[in-house]
């Protein structure tokens, strides 16, 4: 691998205070030393807060949130809405979604929680004692998915790929006595545990196949023996996600996309017969994209007799709740047009609690008691710019080179720019992801002080659009999202208002890559680009992302050992064409990523020089792949440089 060094301008004379100081982690190559100026100028749009709601207590109207207030996010105990809350954790790279914290359902004192301390994506089990006020170590693991309680608590389950690396197998133990720990079952690949039935003697998994593909099991906690739920080899694939028992343990409960049209629904079956029966309308998507780590799409009241379920409604999404006896939805109060995520419903209790984001707001935590029909703001997190300034998102539409429709959400500048605008082209990752009108956070100063439009496309490959599209970039059909993206480029040229000659492209992980790979494709209409954590060698990729992905990888981008798919992986791979890529790139990635190692990074940077490109390089010692850039201090900077990179090459 190339060494990465650290370039600064020749103009060192200049006083040191006029400069931003770089995170002390981070190492450059060709970024010249930024402006104080632009730091300031970063100052009033990087100063706002989000509250996500975590978890509740098993006995108390008290809730667990997620939130920043210094240099990383830690966990906050609140007491009650409106209430001051009361940091727990005080991790130097705090917490990230990932921590999936959960209380023991027979110790309102103690919650576990996941936490990477290596930062290299390998979590283990920690418990809290908020009578104590500090964490302990329950098991040394290599965990992926949320940790689940049994009803009783005591015993909590998880899965972990420690045997192997690879195959993430079924533990069990009680956090208060780690000795406990025990190996329920081995499985292959990535399964993720994701209800433990009322009786205590059962788990459900579900056994993820590809981002597309999964089936569901039983598992018994004694013997191991796994019982499948869901058919297999009938020549239709379905996902499935969010599996969970009734109040009474006679059915099972499961978000799936199974049937023809693929729009993902919530089931039911039975578990003696398991024939599974719709229990959201025709007609009604049910948002899969809406909560991280098993906790959105839809949850369960404890006493089994309401869902509460997120229906997807394009740009943003709609909460419903759905009476189980009648499978007719409930009256709700008015929630303003937004994002509902992280469904927790409190225990042995109406009140469904969840968070909420829109354009105006990152996210607050509130609450709806279905018994009084009142909604509850519990958190009110802060934000020193006005989005109201702005004009109001917009989606758009495009007719892709196959006649396929592609939507996007697109953000315009202030009002007081005119002419044709500068246009930021923000791609997502997954691939399977999905951008709605949100927040923009640090990027409202790209609108508001630069005159910038920013548009964020669904290409193919997102969710939310249906299987049929989901499934369209699987294997050969890659190329057909960098087609996606020319002809966003050709709609954006009928734009009176957007500029086709200042185009930049930007994305991270498999975003990144669909930035380079586009902006070698269509390299005389680019004016630049931005990209994180991207592949940059599809086969390099695939041969040294972490084991326990490899298999679904390869599902979603094809296998690299088969010939033919190697010299097609080879020949979308930005590194096979660099000597194309003459617009000027800017390059950032993790040092510490596991899933798009940096070896990616570092070869496109070498073979960029060699071809004499313009290029910024910015690598990252202290983040991994997993909420990356990881930190405030991080974020920050790399904003700024971002900014830069903009005066640069496109305003300038």
């Amino acid at each position: 691998m190339a060494a990465v060094i650290l370039c600064l301008s020749a103009n060192t004379t200049l006083a040191q205070d006029a400069y931003i100081t770089r995170p002390p982690a981070l190492t450059t190559e060709g970024i010249p030393p930024i402006p104080q100026s632009i730091a300031d100028g970063l100052a009033g749009y990087a100063q706002f807060r989000s509250a996500q709601l975590q978890a509740w207590s098993p006995t108390k109207r008290q809730i667990l949130i997620r939130t920043a207030l210094g240099n990383a996010p830690q966990l906050h105990v609140v007491e009650g809405p409106g209430r001051d809350r009361r940091q727990l954790t005080w991790y130097a790279r705090g917490v990230h979604s990932e921590v999936s914290p959960s209380f023991d359902p027979a110790d309102p004192n103690s919650f576990v929680y996941l936490y990477d301390p290596a930062n290299t994506e390998a979590r283990s089990i920690y418990r809290y004692d908020l009578t104590a006020r500090k964490s302990s170590l329950v098991a040394t693991s290599d965990t992926r998915y949320p940790p689940i309680w049994a009803p009783q608590g005591k015993w909590v389950a998880f899965d972990s790929a420690e045997r192997n690396g690879k195959d993430h197998d079924l533990y069990v133990v009680q956090p208060t006595d780690p000795k406990t720990k025990r190996l329920v079952t081995e499985v292959l690949d990535l399964w993720a545990p994701e209800d433990w039935s009322p009786d205590g003697l059962t788990i459900l998994m579900n056994e993820g196949v590809s981002n597309n593909e999964s089936y569901l099991w039983r598992v018994d906690i004694k013997t191991g023996k796994k019982t499948p739920i869901t058919k297999r080899g009938d020549g239709n694939p379905s996902g499935w996600l969010s599996a969970r028992f009734s109040a009474d343990g006679r059915w099972v409960y499961a978000i799936s996309d199974r049937g023809q049209i693929g729009e993902p629904r919530v089931w039911r079956c039975e578990i003696a017969a398991c024939a599974w029966t719709p229990v959201t309308a025709d007609g009604l998507a049910v948002d899969i994209t809406a909560g991280p780590n098993g906790t959105g799409g839809f949850e369960l009241s404890s006493d089994g007799s309401l869902m509460a379920v997120t229906i997807d409604r394009g740009s943003y999404n709609e909460l419903q709740v759905i009476d189980l006896t009648t499978l007719k939805a409930r009256r709700l109060p008015a929630i303003p047009k937004g994002v509902v995520t992280q469904l927790h419903w409190r225990p042995r209790s109406r009140e469904i609690g969840f968070t909420f984001g829109s354009v105006k707001a990152q996210g607050d935590v509130y609450s709806i008691d279905m018994s009084a029909g009142a909604l509850t703001r519990w958190t009110f997190s802060e934000a020193t710019f006005n989005p109201d300034v702005l004009p109001p998102p917009q989606v758009i539409q495009w007719q892709s080179f196959d006649g396929t429709t592609i939507s996007g959400i697109l953000y315009k500048p202030a009002v007081n720019f005119t002419g044709r605008r500068p246009v930021m082209v923000q791609i997502h990752g997954g691939p399977d992801a999905r951008d709605r009108v949100r927040w923009q956070g640090r990027s409202n100063y790209f609108l508001n002080e630069m005159g910038v439009a920013l548009i964020s496309p669904n290409v193919r490959g997102s969710l939310g659009f249906g299987r049929k599209f989901a499934v369209m970039d699987d294997g050969k059909g890659r190329d057909g999202a960098i087609r996606d993206i020319g002809a966003l480029l050709d709609w954006i040229a009928t734009q009176p208002d957007l500029d086709q000659h200042r185009v930049v492209l930007t994305g991270a992980s498999y975003g990144g890559w669909l930035a380079l790979e586009a902006g070698i494709w269509y390299h005389d209409r680019i004016r630049g680009i931005i990209e994180g954590a991207g592949m940059t060698d599809f086969t390099t990729y695939l041969e040294q992302t972490g084991q326990a992905r490899q298999e679904n990888r390869r599902r979603e981008f094809g296998d690299e050992r088969d010939p033919v798919m190697r010299e097609y992986l080879k020949s979308i791979s930005p590194l096979t064409r660099a000597s194309e890529l003459k617009t000027p790139t800017y390059i950032l990635h993790p040092g510490k990523d596991t899933r798009v190692p940096v070896s990616q990074a570092r070869d496109l940077l070498q073979a960029l020089k060699a071809n004499n490109a313009s290029v910024w390089y910015a690598e990252f010692a202290d983040a991994n792949h997993d909420g990356f850039p990881n930190t405030v201090a991080n974020i920050d900077w790399m904003l700024a440089s971002w900014v830069m990179f903009m005066n640069t090459y496109v305003l300038n």
